[in-house]
């Protein structure tokens, strides 16, 4: 307990003694750096040099904070910037589908341009508002209607091929059957070969070919046009061509493409022209003889061949 008390009383002074060295020293420091002097000056810098790099380790601490403090500041930077990155593709994502939109778009007007018709048919182009959306019906809606003169049964196309018929006119929309429908029949011609056949729509995206002649004669690849009959379609519009499937059947590649309609052109179909007279496909007719049989009429003798009137003149002859 005495040895206690005793350290106390030694250790006491000595920290007193300690704290006003250090407060000594600390003023000295202070007058030192203060004073405006060249010698001094070169006497700081001397010090610095001395000291400061070797309490490097002593700011280590510090240093790594102010890094991850300026790290962070930079992360929250590139954070905004990565933001306005995405905002800025965004945008250029609905820029590039609505100039592909006006592409596709483009490309469907140009082809109903380009298309090579029958020049006595005419047409309306109409915009699809809508489609069934219905694995069991297959037909769009246009805004075209009984005040465009739209009537029922006339064929529609894209830019480059059937896509089906009118199946129903309102006073502004109508509905288009299209050939990939189950109730859509439509006679067909297959060149080369010039079959017959009849295209039936089964719901899916290749119709049937069906009721062929010479099924022989028919190679995938060929070409696949309306043949008019009936009266249904105008003849010679482009369809599509012949494939065949693993089960053995042939079946109608369309060219139009019903995945992606937008304008469809509906051809007003005019009902075909009937002879009523036979005009100069048919001569007049042969003269008839006689009741006598005789064949002295001038008629007869000028059609008669060189050779026959000159062998009845020498059997005249004695």
């Amino acid at each position: 307990m005495a040895r206690d008390s005793y350290d106390d009383a030694y250790a006491r002074p000595v920290r007193r003694l300690l704290v006003a060295v250090a407060v000594i020293c600390l003023l000295a420091l202070v007058m030192l750096w203060r004073i405006d002097n060249p010698r001094v000056e070169r006497m700081r810098a001397a010090i610095v040099d001395r000291v400061v790099p070797n309490m490097e380790w002593a700011m280590a601490p510090v240093t790594g904070v102010a890094r991850i403090f300026d790290d962070f500041q930079s992360y929250a930077r590139l954070f905004e910037q990565n933001q306005e990155l995405r905002r800025e593709l965004q945008q250029m994502r609905a820029w590039r589908e609505a100039a592909l939109q006006l592409e596709q778009e483009n490309a469907r007007l140009l082809d109903l341009n380009r298309v090579q018709l029958d020049p006595e048919l005419t047409f309306v182009t109409g915009l699809v508002l809508a489609d069934s959306g219905s694995p069991f019906r297959r037909s769009v809606l246009i805004n075209v209607g009984a005040r465009d003169g739209i009537l029922d049964g006339w064929a529609t196309m894209d830019g480059l091929g059937v896509v089906g018929r009118v199946s129903g006119v309102g006073e502004r929309t109508s509905r288009v059957l299209l050939l990939t429908d189950s109730n859509s029949r439509i006679p067909v011609t297959i060149q080369p070969s010039g079959q017959q056949a009849l295209l039936m729509g089964d719901n899916s995206q290749a119709p049937i070919l069906d009721f062929i002649d010479a099924r022989e004669d028919v190679n995938p690849g060929d070409r696949i046009i309306t043949s008019g009959d009936g009266g249904l379609f105008p003849p010679g519009l482009l369809v599509g061509q012949v494939i065949a499937t693993t089960d053995g059947r042939l079946r109608a590649r369309l060219a139009a493409d019903l995945v992606r309609l937008r304008f469809l052109r509906v051809m007003r179909s005019h009902p075909g022209t009937s002879l009523g007279d036979s005009g100069d496909l048919i001569g007049p007719p042969w003269p008839l003889p006689d009741e006598t049989g005789t064949e002295d009429s001038p008629a007869q003798d000028s059609v008669l061949p060189e050779e026959a009137r000159l062998g009845n003149s020498s059997a005249a002859q004695p």
